[in-house]
């Protein structure tokens, strides 16, 4: 079945894309035959989660990683709001109510966000890229996210101008005509076309040889370079859906895949994901969520592919001091917890408003609001919540860290690193470079080079545009 109106207006705009008067099309139902018509995803599995929390690796403190209340060292005395080196006291966490940029990070050049180091590190710095779990005085690392990047993202990957569809199937086709395949070919092409463009490609190379594009990259490739065009090929909903089905079918269930997801979406992308897996897989997403997942968590999950947070940019700041103050009296006021309080904020409110309730919160309860979360939760809600309020803050820093919790340490887990690398490079993959630059002291190009190789690496890193 064809699939309308693609993309979804959802992403982020940037300039030149989508191409005025440009549509594509979902690929008819079953041209990516599931599960057997992509290649096992190496790495993707994520370990049961421990009673204690989660491993480390996951990109996530474990809850026990922030001291029991009155435990943070150097912590205000009740009454005052805790302080970040250089930050006039009475700031709190994330960006105040006047909407200037919070001083106690460092602020993206508001031209232009280039690949290299940043040049100015977070504060303390974090020697060897190593994120340390809670910031002096008890508060977190999380970097507000400064309005400079609030004001538009920006993709590595761009319409190419003066595109043939035609010339670039001819290409394709000679790269992998006769013995052996000239994989350089490939990746320069696909690594410098939009998706859209790409979806032209593979009708034009259709048309042309009366062959299937994707079932001949197939043969001639292998592994995570496999993995990766193909990733490349599926239109953007598609490739979230697909992602959504994968992680809920067969034994076990990859909760990590689907917070990162279905808690970063904008509205707009969570419709076009649901009505995408009704249509290609023949099933209820919401359905799904509830069979694999249970308690809390579920709850969190069903609410967010509903897609129907408040969008609205402007801030009620007496709305963010009444949230803060039932969060509070939910959480930390309370022996227990009332998740259904958390819950129904966390889901409902647009970012902006997240960000003043986050503000408000640090000022009346000496804490800022994701050290909150931490203590009142733990396992897969725990992470769920604490990515909403991440992506509130700073949506191309959480990404960043799942990039960075990808390839840290022994092994990769190449299916997130290929998921977030493509999914993003048409939307804010320039800012998540700069962010993890800031965060980790290293580039996100020199973390790829040294944690890959071959055609994947030089295809990843033609993609992040090292």
């Amino acid at each position: 079945m064809s699939y309308p109106g693609y993309p979804p207006t959802g992403y982020p705009p940037f300039p030149g894309y989508p191409p005025a008067g440009q549509e594509s099309s979902f690929p008819p139902s079953g041209q990516y035959p599931f599960p057997s018509g992509f290649p096992p995803m190496g790495g993707g599995a994520y370990p049961q989660v421990p009673s204690g929390g989660y491993p480390g690796a996951g990109g996530y403190p474990a809850p026990g990683g922030y001291p029991a209340p009155g435990g943070y060292p150097g912590a205000p005395q009740p009454g005052g709001a805790p302080s970040y080196p250089g930050v006039p006291p009475g700031h709190g966490f994330g960006v105040p109510p006047s909407g200037a940029g919070f001083s106690g990070y460092p602020q993206p050049p508001s031209q232009s966000y280039g690949g290299g180091p940043a040049q100015v590190p977070l504060p303390g710095g974090f020697p060897g890229g190593q994120m340390p779990s809670q910031y002096p005085g008890g508060q977190p690392t999380y970097p507000s996210q400064p309005a400079a990047v609030t004001q538009g993202a920006q993709g590595t990957i761009r319409p190419v101008a003066n595109f043939d569809a035609m010339r670039d199937a001819e290409i394709l086709r000679k790269a992998m005509k006769g013995f052996g395949t000239d994989e350089q070919a490939i990746v320069d092409v696909v690594a410098n076309r939009s998706n859209d463009q790409r979806q032209k490609i593979k009708a034009a190379f259709k048309t042309s040889y009366g062959k299937d594009l994707i079932k001949d990259l197939k043969s001639e490739l292998s592994g995570n370079m496999e993995e990766l065009i193909l990733a490349l090929f599926m239109p953007p909903t598609y490739y979230d859906a697909w992602s959504l089905r994968k992680a809920m079918q067969g034994a076990g269930t990859q909760e990590r895949v689907l917070i990162e997801i279905l808690c970063t979406r904008t509205n707009q992308e969570i419709r076009e994901i649901v009505r995408c897996y009704q249509s290609e897989f023949g099933r209820d997403l919401e359905k799904d969520i509830r069979s694999d997942t249970s308690g809390h968590f579920e709850r969190l999950l069903v609410s967010m592919c509903q897609g129907n947070r408040d969008e609205n940019q402007s801030v009620n700041h007496q709305m963010a001091q009444e949230d803060a103050q039932r969060l509070y009296q939910a959480g930390e006021g309370r022996l227990g917890t009332d998740e259904s309080c958390f819950n129904m904020i966390l889901a409902t409110r647009s970012f902006p408003q997240l960000r003043a309730t986050m503000e408000a919160y640090s000022r009346m309860a000496n804490r800022d609001l994701l050290s909150s979360v931490s203590l009142e939760f733990s396992g897969y809600v725990e992470s769920g919540l604490k990515t909403i309020l991440q992506c509130a803050l700073n949506r191309p820093a959480f990404f960043a860290e799942r990039l960075y919790y990808a390839m840290k340490g022994a092994g990769t887990d190449d299916s997130t690193l290929v998921r977030i690398v493509v999914t993003r490079s048409e939307i804010d993959l320039v800012q998540i470079k700069q962010m993890f630059a800031q965060m980790y002291q290293k580039t996100l190009g020199t973390m790829i080079a040294g944690d890959t190789s071959g055609d994947y690496r030089r295809l990843l890193l033609a993609i992040v545009g090292q």
